[in-house]
């Protein structure tokens, strides 16, 4: 990634990118940013393609990737879904791939879930777009803030924000657009993120999940109501960051009982989310992987299976025709899921 970025900002730019992996917001970002590092502005319509794999055919894509630039140095291809090409125009790209053009600059965007050739990667100047976590996410908004909004924000404030978007960057980009126009100029604090998102220290989604995944059933109900009521929130998605929350503890016990290493627990789930192709997890990945690994001594296989018959029925009840209230489909899922008594005695 350091190398791309220099070679975008100074040069010289490779003549084949490959863009993969789970972030497309940050993906479609620097699309965007080796788009203007590639072509000039006055001549861009002239040297700018734009192809997606479904669509396109051996021909096509021979006759983009043999044009010659027009009144500028190079042109600059953009290939998007490149793993739903036909074989034929499969053949094709591998061959432009193995000897690329001096004056065009090829650009293959894969979506997140897509599986790629493994010669591609070799071939190609592989660049991965993974979901930021932690102090990378922190810094992003932070950075974003600045250079995009024109606003200062704490870092009491990145973190609330952090806490209530997870790594939804385009979620986050939108409501720091939000937060910057509600403080008109002033630096973005705690205060400024409660008024505009509603959400509140201690009174998050993200906390609510730590309290059931640590079997804290009585604060994860004291919470249902206000986290409920904030925005981008509701009893399907709390559901269903519930519902991947305990698969990833149920895999996690299961792990341990195959004799995988505490220590090793955390890498494998997030390798396990990044396989999911997206799963919902409430919250940013690193922070949910964290908090199932620790979580593993407070489940058995038995407590998995009927949390889970639980969510589905919770599930089932929120999408139906309403006979109960959204907090109370979710406050009676939060019992139901409460360590029983003889799991109380065993722990």
């Amino acid at each position: 990634m350091s190398a791309f970025k220099a070679a975008v900002t100074k040069g010289p730019l490779a003549p084949v990118y490959l863009f993969h992996g789970s972030d497309d917001f940050l993906k479609e970002d620097w699309v965007r940013r080796l788009t203007e590092a590639a072509t000039d502005p006055g001549t861009r319509d002239f040297n700018l393609e734009l192809l997606r794999g479904a669509d396109c055919d051996a021909a096509q894509l021979g006759r983009a990737l043999d044009a010659l630039p027009m009144l500028a140095d190079r042109r600059l291809v953009i290939l998007r879904d490149p793993s739903a090409l036909k074989k034929p125009a499969r053949e094709r790209l591998t061959k432009a791939l193995s000897k690329p053009a001096g004056d065009t600059v090829l650009l293959l965007v894969a979506p997140a879930s897509a599986k790629l050739e493994k010669e591609w990667m070799e071939l190609a100047a592989s660049v991965e777009f993974a979901a930021l976590e932690g102090k990378d996410l922190l810094k992003w908004i932070t950075v974003t803030a600045e250079k995009q909004v024109g606003a200062t924000i704490t870092p009491g404030a990145a973190t609330l924000l952090a806490s209530y978007g997870g790594n939804d960057l385009a979620l986050l980009s939108g409501e720091l657009r939000k937060l910057a126009a509600f403080t008109n100029g002033e630096p973005i604090d705690e205060s400024a993120i409660e008024a505009v998102t509603g959400v509140r220290p201690g009174r998050t989604a993200s906390e609510l999940l730590d309290h059931v995944a640590a079997r804290r059933t009585t604060e994860a109900i004291a919470l249902v109501d206000e986290v409920l009521a904030q925005p981008k929130m509701g009893g399907v998605p709390l559901v269903m960051a519930l519902s991947t929350q305990t698969l990833g503890i149920g895999w996690a016990v299961a792990a341990r009982a195959r004799g995988v290493a505490a220590s090793r627990l955390e890498g494998e789930l997030f390798s396990l989310l990044k396989q999911s192709g997206g799963a919902y997890t409430g919250c940013a990945w690193g922070e949910a992987v964290s908090r199932w690994a620790r979580s593993t001594a407070s489940w058995d296989a038995g407590d998995i299976d009927r949390a889970l018959a639980a969510l589905l029925a919770a599930d089932r009840a929120l999408k139906d025709t309403k006979v109960s209230s959204e907090e109370q489909i979710v406050t009676s899922l939060l019992l139901a899921m409460a360590p029983t008594a003889s799991g109380r005695k065993a722990a």
